[in-house]
Formats: C-alpha cells, sequence, structure tokens
C-alpha cells in the first residue's frame, strides 16, 4: 500500500510532462522579415514569441519571402518547415529544427523549375505520411494553358491547382505531378483529421463571380482519392483564406486569415456540418495591426517545448 502514492506521483508527473499545447506558425505583413511563432495553451489565446520577432530570417528564393510557413513532426521528433519564397518563382523554401530556435541552413526546392511557364508556387503544405513513410508536400500553382481559361482569373490569368512530390530524406524528391483538380481555381488545402476520416480543406479562388470561401473535401488517404466538394463553410462574404485546423477537446477549430478585413478568424464544430463563428472569443497577436498575423499553420506540441518557447529571447 505504501507503494501506490508513489506510482501515482509518478504517474501525475510523466502525465504532465507529455501534456500538449499548440504552436502556430506564421508571418507578418509580407514576409520580407521571416518566421513568427505564438503559443496556446487552449488554442483560444495565443501569445506571441520572441516579443514578436522573427525567429528565421529568410535566405533563400529570388524574393527571399517566408509566406504561408508550414510545419510537420517527423517521426523522430524533426519538425520540417516549408514556405512560400517568393510570388511568382518556381520553388519553394525548406528548414528543419527540433527546437524553433536552432534551424538546418535553409533551401530552395525547385518543384516546379520542370514548368518553363510557371507563374507560382504558393502556400506548401507538409504533412507526414505514416502508411507510407513519407512526407507529402504540396501547394499551389498556375501553368498558364493547362486548364480551360474560362475559369482563369481574367485580371491575373491564374488559374491553380494542387501539385504535389513526396520525399523521405529531403535529398530526393518523387517527380511532381497534379496532387488535387476539383474543375476550378484551388489554393491553400490543408489536411484535417476528423476520427477515421481525413478530410481536405480547400479554398475555391474563383474570381468571376467570387467565391473566396473553405470546403471540406473527404479523402481515402492523404493521396486522395478525393470526393467532391462539401458546401461552403466559411461565413457567406468574408473572404477567407489560409485554413490551418486543430481538435481541441470534442471541438474542431479551423483559423482562417480573413485577408480582405484584416484579422485572424475561426470556425468551431462538433460535427463538421454545423459551424459556430469564434472569432470574437479568440486572441490573436498583433490585431489591428501592421505585424498582425498572416496565413500560417498551428499543430500541436509538447507542453514542455511550449514553456521553452515562451522564455526564448533571440535578437
Amino acid at each position: 500500500m505504501r507503494i501506490r502514492p508513489i506510482f501515482l506521483l509518478v504517474c501525475l508527473i510523466l502525465g504532465s510532462s507529455v501534456r500538449a499545447e499548440y504552436l502556430f506558425t506564421y508571418f507578418t505583413d509580407n514576409g520580407q522579415d521571416g518566421l513568427h511563432l505564438a503559443v496556446s495553451a487552449d488554442g483560444y489565446r495565443w501569445d506571441k514569441v520572441n516579443q514578436g520577432r522573427t525567429l528565421l530570417r529568410p535566405t533563400v528564393g529570388i524574393s527571399k519571402l517566408m509566406r504561408d510557413p508550414c510545419v510537420a513532426r517527423g517521426p523522430d521528433g524533426t519538425y520540417h518547415m516549408v514556405w512560400t519564397a517568393g510570388w511568382n518563382e518556381n520553388d519553394i523554401g525548406y528548414a528543419s529544427t527540433r527546437d524553433f530556435v536552432r534551424w538546418t541552413a535553409q533551401r530552395s526546392i525547385p518543384v516546379m523549375a520542370h514548368e518553363p511557364t510557371v507563374r507560382n508556387t504558393w502556400a506548401p503544405e507538409i504533412v507526414w505520411d505514416d502508411q507510407r513513410r513519407h512526407f507529402l508536400i504540396f501547394w499551389a500553382s498556375t501553368i498558364p494553358g493547362r486548364f480551360p481559361p474560362a475559369a482563369q482569373d481574367p485580371a491575373r490569368d491564374r488559374n491553380h491547382r494542387m501539385y504535389c512530390t513526396t520525399t523521405g530524406d529531403f535529398v530526393a524528391f518523387t517527380p511532381t505531378r497534379l496532387f488535387y483538380d476539383p474543375g476550378f481555381s484551388v489554393i491553400d488545402a490543408t489536411f484535417l483529421r476528423a476520427g477515421n476520416q481525413l478530410y481536405l480543406i480547400i479554398k475555391d479562388e474563383t474570381e468571376e463571380p467570387a467565391h473566396k470561401y473553405l470546403q471540406l473535401v473527404k479523402a481515402a488517404n492523404y493521396e486522395g482519392p478525393f470526393e467532391r466538394p462539401q458546401p461552403p463553410f466559411s461565413p457567406g462574404g468574408r473572404w477567407a483564406e489560409g485554413p490551418t485546423a486543430l481538435k481541441i477537446g470534442d471541438d474542431y477549430i479551423v483559423y482562417f486569415d480573413a485577408y480582405r478585413e484584416r484579422h485572424y478568424g475561426a470556425l468551431r464544430s462538433r460535427d463538421l456540418r454545423t459551424w459556430e463563428d469564434v472569432t470574437a472569443r479568440m486572441a490573436f497577436p498583433d490585431e489591428g495591426t501592421k505585424q498582425r498575423m498572416r496565413h500560417g499553420t498551428a499543430i500541436e506540441v509538447p507542453a514542455a517545448l511550449a514553456a521553452k518557447l515562451r522564455s526564448v529571447a533571440v535578437e
């Protein structure tokens, strides 16, 4: 009987050491100063890391920007990050870390260099596919003339589709291929898992008439096949982009950049059919300023990592 209290104490200590919190990778302004982070214990109040100063300045790409940073944790505990390196480029940026302070050398991955007329390589996302034991990287690009011009943006001649590559070591990559074509211009895809069902969240980028809303698409696995998009779930009339999702308790929360209104938004659901706008309950860093959060990725991280990041001071 004397052993039992000690056993319970050990369980409590071990349980607290693996308690999860949440991390948001994001950029500000045009992405010229690099990576910004925020942490949260509950997914509602987000505290900026390093007093809002950047933790990684961009060094690759023609434009040397770091927009839309997306990060995924590998099976060895390393976090791998990809990002948009410029508005009109054929490559993406890549670096990895274990603590979000010390990073490997940045690299440019020329995922669309084989397409000489490609207009852009936007908002790359990365996920670890445990079934196939590799990382899947996917992004939006326009290749002029590749898809019917009726759906193109007449002002900028952009008609985006999602493309992808895979890698196990970030040295060798599979040939880039078409990843997702819903029959209309699409950007900012990201995954959400609800139990045994996987969903792709997409932004319909149709310009005329303007759609600019978020939809769910059921996926058999990370590489498809994909069903038809479900009806939009983002608020009507609010242009949304850069969705990222977390499961917190019984709730699914989808965060998004309400870019025309210049603030971050959030939607909450338990069944992925009925959605509640919980933007007013959120506290995001620097809302209403030029340093406000822009398109990023929210992930679950160990509480110990979040605690260390709260005390980081890097110039």
